[in-house]
């Protein structure tokens, strides 16, 4: 498996992984692109034989610089199972320029077992405390069908 960052020709995959992954949300081309040009740091592929296995997107908020806000996680379909969407977080954090990070935080839909499961994992290999917590009501995402988003917080680590 090679670990790296997104490259700018690697949007329309990724584009196409994540629209393979419900429940996640699909973002447009274009916030793939952005996400590999600005935040290349803190985002990271699994590429196997040519092929993106698994993403994670990220980013580092201005204010908080000792946390990591996690995006997204994808595994393709034929790749999942073998815990490769936290082997992604676990050598995102390993990185040079996550040296100050001491949270990870994200948000998990309330039916999405899975990425649950896969960050309560995380915290168990930080030996981190987790904290949840309502972050953004359905209501605020308009007439369309959406759930609550949950605030996972991992750490102290």
């Amino acid at each position: 498996m090679l670990w790296r960052s997104p490259r700018r020709e690697d949007a329309y995959e990724i584009h196409e992984l994540v629209r393979q992954c419900p429940p996640l949300d699909l973002n447009s081309v274009y916030n793939y692109l952005l996400l590999g040009e600005h935040f290349s740091d803190s985002c990271l592929v699994a590429e196997r034989a040519g092929s993106i296995e698994g993403y994670v997107s990220a980013y580092i908020p201005p204010l908080t610089p000792e946390v990591l806000f996690i995006w997204q996680v994808a595994v393709r379909e034929s790749a999942r199972g073998a815990g490769l969407g936290g082997r992604l977080l676990q050598r995102l954090l390993a990185r040079p320029a996550m040296g100050r990070i001491r949270y990870v935080e994200t948000t998990v839909g309330p039916d999405n077992a899975p990425s649950r499961a896969m960050f309560l994992r995380l915290a168990g290999h930080l030996g981190a405390p987790v904290h949840e917590s309502l972050l953004f009501d359905r209501s605020l995402f308009g007439p369309d069908a959406h759930d609550d988003e949950r605030l996972m917080r991992l750490g102290p680590f």
